[in-house]
């Protein structure tokens, strides 16, 4: 059962006096990666074919996923009501699909698939804590708000369920590291960028990942805090089994703060430069 629905929001108190322009264009690529989460549902249905407890709860969390898409792309549409939601989400799912046509993980083990949702569960129940607390606009707040602790349990849901192949597996630290990193690198992919291609650019327009890369990543990565970083580190710790707090959990944040803000300034002259 969902933990809210999209009724519950409080839709009458859009304030379009409150909306930060450079949001938009961040709401609209987002609404259209969460509202492609019945792909992901079925791409995990043949990599856990004969689990059954766990497709049940992967279809339970793509249902939270698309709802999240929905929220969102309403959302952008009361703060652009010339965008059309699902004309974009058309557009987009014309040009880009996950593949589905697979019998095992492309991460090489259950165990590994685990690690990697994690990963992204703990990228985006930052990033929308991050968002909703840089908004002064209340529904985009709510909205974000319901989000960020929906990935949060969606975390504890693919971490429970990793801990159960761990003990079966048994997949090494260093290999679990990898995994998790090479899911964070994934961050660049074509699935953000061109569904910011498709939320803000016209259809005349040729997809340039790097330039819908840079102006997607860039103003993202201004609505970060250190303090979300930090919390972020931690979950990636405690799912590759490192303790998520102590001093090597400081200094990986603090390297990884770095890291962002130096991205951040790339992603600007690579838009400065044209």
């Amino acid at each position: 059962m969902k933990h809210w629905h999209i009724d519950d929001v409080a839709w009458d108190r859009f304030d379009p006096a409150r909306v930060d322009p450079a949001l938009v264009p961040l709401v609209k690529a987002a609404a259209m990666v969460e509202r492609n989460g019945h792909d992901y549902a079925l791409y995990l249905d043949r990599v856990f074919a004969d689990d059954p407890d766990f497709r049940a709860a992967a279809h339970y969390w793509a249902e939270e996923e698309v709802q999240h898409g929905e929220a969102l792309g309403r959302w952008a549409m009361l703060a652009d009501p010339t965008w059309d939601f699902e004309k974009a989400f058309a557009r987009y799912r014309a040009g880009y699909r996950i593949p589905i046509e697979v019998d095992r993980s492309v991460r090489g083990s259950r165990t590994g698939e685990l690690i990697a949702r994690c990963m992204v569960e703990t990228g985006t129940s930052s990033y929308y804590t991050a968002l909703g607390e840089a908004t002064s606009e209340p529904v985009l707040k709510q909205i974000c708000k319901h989000i960020a602790a929906d990935e949060f349990r969606h975390y504890k849901l693919f971490y429970d369920h990793m801990r159960r192949y761990l003990r079966r597996e048994r997949i090494s630290l260093p290999r679990r590291l990898w995994i998790a990193l090479g899911r964070i690198g994934e961050s660049e992919d074509d699935e953000l960028a061109y569904a910011y291609h498709c939320g803000n650019e016209s259809e005349d327009t040729p997809f340039e990942r790097r330039r819908c890369t840079a102006r997607y990543m860039r103003q993202a990565m201004r609505a970060y805090r250190f303090r979300h970083i930090e919390r972020g580190v931690g979950m990636i710790f405690k799912a590759v089994g490192l303790p998520p707090r102590g001093r090597l959990s400081d200094l990986a944040a603090r390297g990884a703060w770095g890291l962002l803000k130096h991205r951040e300034r790339r992603f600007a002259r690579l838009l400065e430069a044209g």
